[in-house]
């Protein structure tokens, strides 16, 4: 993960490149970032529906029963 500073630097040269780009050019990489976003609320979406079929079919444990039993079996 980058830190702040290298994020900022990051997101301005892409300010800078962005500026001097057509607008064909600007059109295609809001296309792409859509698409992105589209497949990572996709893939959000799978997670989920996996997290409670995986609830489903084992049960869930609280917290305090997860800690209860690591302390058992310490």
């Amino acid at each position: 993960m980058k830190t702040e500073q290298e994020r900022k630097e990051t997101i301005e040269a892409i300010n800078v490149l962005l500026n001097q780009a057509y607008d064909s050019i600007l059109d295609e990489i809001l296309e792409g970032l859509k698409r992105i976003e589209d497949i990572e609320d996709e893939e959000d979406t799978q997670a989920i529906k996996e997290a409670r079929e995986d609830r489903r079919i084992n049960g869930t444990v609280s917290w305090d029963e997860y800690k209860g039993y690591n302390r058992e079996t310490a």
